[in-house]
C-alpha cells in the first residue's frame, strides 16, 4: 500500500509511541494486551493511504478532494476570480483519502495561507473563518481556485507547491490532515456542473464539471 509522503513525520511518531506504549505493557507482564496499540497504528497508516487514480481526458474537471459533495452554487469569488463562480464543496470524513488532486491543467499563480478557527467545516461560514490555504491556477478556460480548509479535527494543512509550478489534472499537490473541506471554484460561464450535494466523489477521478466554452 502506497502512503503519502505528507504523512511520512506522523506515521514515525505514531509507530514510536506505539511501539513504546506496547512494550510497556508486554514488560507490565499484560500478555495480548500489548498488542492493543497496534490498532492506532494501523489507522494511521490507514488514513495516510495513497491510493492511485485513473483521470478521465476530455474537456472535464474533476474532483479536488475525496468525499462528499456538500454544497454546488453560483457565487461571486473575489479573491482570485474575480467574477462568477461555481463553488463545489466536498467535505472529507476522517475515512476518506485525504490526499488533494489539481481539478484541472494549468499554473499555479496564487498561493495564500489564512491562520483562523477550527469550525466543524461542514459550516458555511467555515469558508470565510476557519485556517486555509487558497490555490490559484491559471487555465485555457480563465482561472481557477482550491480552497483547502482546515476543520474541527484537521489542524494542519499541507500544500506542496507554490506560483509558477505546473499542474497536470489529477495530481497530487497536498493534504488536510484529519476531517477538513476543500472548495472548487470554477468560472460560471465556462464550465456546466455535473454533481449535485450529497453525491460521492473521489480526487483525481470523480468528474464534477464538464468544460462547455473553454
Amino acid at each position: 500500500m502506497r502512503l503519502a509522503a505528507y504523512g511520512r513525520n506522523v506515521i514515525t511518531a505514531v509507530a514510536l509511541m506505539c511501539a513504546g506504549f506496547a512494550g510497556a505493557i508486554l514488560l507490565a507482564g499484560g500478555g495480548w494486551w500489548g498488542l492493543v496499540p497496534i490498532l492506532p497504528f494501523a489507522f494511521t497508516l490507514f488514513f495516510f493511504r495513497d491510493p492511485e487514480r485513473w483521470t478521465p481526458e476530455g474537456n472535464v474537471v474533476v474532483s479536488a478532494a475525496d468525499g462528499k459533495v456538500t454544497a454546488v452554487e453560483e457565487t461571486e469569488e473575489a479573491e482570485y476570480l474575480g467574477g462568477r463562480a461555481m463553488r463545489i464543496s466536498v467535505f472529507l470524513s476522517i475515512f476518506d483519502v485525504h490526499l488533494n488532486r489539481s481539478p484541472v491543467d494549468g499554473t499555479v499563480e496564487y498561493v495564500k495561507h489564512y491562520d483562523g478557527r477550527f469550525l466543524n467545516a461542514m459550516k458555511a461560514r467555515s469558508a470565510a473563518e476557519n485556517e486555509r490555504t487558497c490555490v490559484g491556477i491559471a487555465t485555457p478556460i480563465g482561472k481557477v481556485l482550491i480552497v483547502q480548509i482546515a476543520g474541527a479535527i484537521a489542524r494542519r494543512i499541507k500544500c506542496g507547491v507554490k506560483p509558477g509550478d505546473a499542474l497536470s489534472r489529477g495530481q497530487r499537490f497536498g493534504m488536510i490532515m484529519f476531517g477538513s473541506r476543500t472548495d472548487v471554484y470554477l468560472p460560471a460561464d465556462k464550465v456546466s456542473i455535473t454533481v449535485k450535494p450529497g453525491d460521492t466523489v473521489r480526487a483525481g477521478m470523480s468528474v464534477i464539471a464538464e468544460i462547455t466554452n473553454g
